[in-house]
């Protein structure tokens, strides 16, 4: 009867024992999780800022316009050269990218991120204006020739390495979120694929 008592004993000791070694590492497990979890939030927190590149281009046009009458015997010409220095400023608010957090698959999941913003602030100047009483330069002349130059700008920048610069500074900064993750020993998925590497960003 003694060896049943030592027995029951025994088994009993060793469920409690099983259930608080349970107790234990799945206290663990949570604290772990949610650990890492806060930890990659402050992290994207502090990455959600404007990410911005700078230019500046320099531009001279020549505006030429003329008022023909009495089948081109008489005519009104006003020209001018036109000179144009531009801050161009190429812009990224990661305030507003888009993340879900999957805590049980351990997965940072990036929705979206915000298309670029392009702003360009010109400085035009105006030289050798030539102008007539009857065809003076009107402001909706200085409207077309603005609207001209940040139309020729556009396409400059198209052609120039701005926004790719600009997308290099920021795949910089989601790395760093990347970097967090993968030291939590948790994952980043962006577009539907796992990101393992800063080269794997295809923005």
């Amino acid at each position: 009867m003694i060896n049943l008592y030592k027995k029951l004993f025994f088994a009993l000791l060793f469920l409690v024992m099983a259930f608080f070694t349970y107790k234990y590492f799945s206290g663990e497990k949570e604290n772990t999780t949610e650990y890492g979890s806060n930890l990659i939030q402050e992290q994207i927190k502090n990455v959600g800022k404007l990410v911005v590149t700078e230019g500046h281009y320099s531009q001279v046009l020549t505006f030429k316009d003329k008022d023909s009458y009495f089948g081109g015997l008489v005519s009104f010409d006003k020209k001018a050269i036109v000179v144009a220095n531009s801050d161009v400023s190429v812009m990224y608010d990661l305030r507003q990218m888009k993340y879900e957090v999957d805590e049980e698959n351990k997965t940072i999941r990036i929705v979206s991120i915000p298309k670029e913003e392009i702003k360009i602030s010109p400085d035009i100047q105006y030289y050798d204006i030539e102008q007539s009483k009857f065809n003076e330069f009107t402001g909706a002349d200085f409207n077309n020739i603005a609207k001209k130059v940040k139309l020729d700008l556009a396409k400059k920048i198209e052609k120039s390495t701005l926004k790719s610069n600009a997308q290099n500074r920021l795949i910089s900064e989601l790395s760093k979120i990347l970097l967090v993750t993968h030291s939590v020993g948790w994952k980043v998925e962006y577009k539907g694929e796992e990101i393992k590497s800063e080269n794997e960003f295809k923005i």
